[in-house]
C-alpha cells in the first residue's frame, strides 16, 4: 500500500528554527487503512508529530504529506480526539456531535439543507459507541468513559479518511480503558480510515495497532519501527497471552534504551 501520510525527515522547533529542538530528521510512512500508533519517554515530541501531521503547526525542515499532498494548512479530511473530552457543557451530547459539521466545510453551508440527515448520522454513531439514546444528555450528566466515547464521535461526525488520536483513554480507570479499546477497533474495522493513535501505553498499542512507532528522547526520530503479527480481529483476552506480553516487553526495553 501506498503511504498516506508522510513525514520525511521533518525536523520542528518551539521558538523558531533556532529555538529547542523538539524532533530531528523524523520519517513516518503511515498506509492508508492502516492503524499506526506512536510511543516513546515523555517530551520525546509524539504529540508535535499529531500537530505537524494535520497541518497545526509546520516544520522548519523537511516535508509532510497527507494523500498526496504537502500540508500547508490544517488538514480538512482528519478528525481528532484528545485525552480531555472537551465537550461543550452548555450543548446537549447531540449538539457537541454536530458542532463539526457548523464549521467545517462543505457541511457548514448545507447544515440547513441537510440537518435531518447530520442528525440520523450523529445518532448512528452515538449507538454505534453504546450511547444510543444519550444525545439529549448534556456532557456533565455523562461519566467519564461516556464523555470520551462521544469525543471520538465528534472527531469521526465528518467522516474523516485521518482519525488522529492523543491520550485518548489516558484520564480513564483500567476497565473503561478496555472497553473503549474495543470500541476503537471495531470503530476502525467498520470504516476504511487512517488511524495514528498518541499513547504512554505500550498494551493500547498493542492491542490496537498494525505498526508500532518507537521514538527515541528529545529531539524526537523514529527508533524502532515494529510490526504487530497478532491476527485480528484481536480480543481482550489477547492481551493475557505470551506473544502479547513479549511484543510489550520489547517494547519497553526500546523506551528504557530510549531514555539513557
Amino acid at each position: 500500500m501506498s503511504a498516506f501520510v508522510t513525514l520525511d525527515r521533518v525536523s520542528h522547533a518551539y521558538g523558531g528554527a533556532n529555538g529547542t529542538l523538539a524532533i530531528e530528521g523524523l520519517s513516518v510512512a503511515v498506509a492508508e487503512g492502516e492503524f499506526a500508533a506512536v510511543v516513546g519517554p515523555s517530551g520525546c515530541g509524539k504529540s508535535t508529530l499529531m500537530k505537524l501531521a494535520t497541518g497545526l503547526q509546520f516544520p522548519f525542515a523537511g516535508t509532510v504529506r497527507v494523500d498526496g499532498e504537502p500540508v500547508t494548512r490544517p488538514v480538512k479530511i482528519a478528525g481528532m480526539a484528545f485525552q480531555a473530552p472537551t465537550l461543550l457543557p452548555w450543548r446537549t451530547t447531540l449538539k457537541n456531535l454536530l458542532l463539526p459539521l457548523e464549521i467545517v466545510e462543505p457541511h457548514r453551508h448545507q447544515m440547513r439543507r441537510r440537518k435531518a440527515e447530520y442528525v440520523a448520522r450523529a445518532e448512528r454513531l452515538l449507538a454505534s459507541v453504546g450511547l444510543a439514546d444519550q444525545g439529549t444528555r448534556y456532557p456533565w450528566e455523562l461519566s467519564g468513559g461516556m464523555q470520551q466515547r462521544a469525543s471520538l464521535c465528534r472527531a469521526l461526525i465528518h467522516e474523516p479518511r485521518l482519525l488522529m488520536l492523543d491520550e485518548p483513554f489516558a484520564a480513564l480507570d483500567a476497565f473503561t480503558r478496555e472497553e473503549l479499546w474495543c470500541v476503537i477497533r471495531d470503530l476502525h474495522a467498520a470504516r476504511p480510515i487512517t488511524v495514528i493513535l498518541v499513547t504512554h501505553d505500550l498494551r493500547e498499542a498493542v492491542f490496537l495497532a498494525d505498526r508500532i512507532f518507537v521514538m527515541s528522547a528529545r529531539p524526537g526520530r523514529v527508533l524502532v519501527e515494529r510490526h504487530i503479527d497478532i491476527a485480528r480481529p484481536r480480543d481482550l483476552e489477547v492481551t493475557f497471552s505470551s506473544a502479547f506480553q513479549d511484543i510489550v516487553h520489547e517494547l519497553r526495553g526500546h523506551i528504557v534504551k530510549a531514555r539513557q
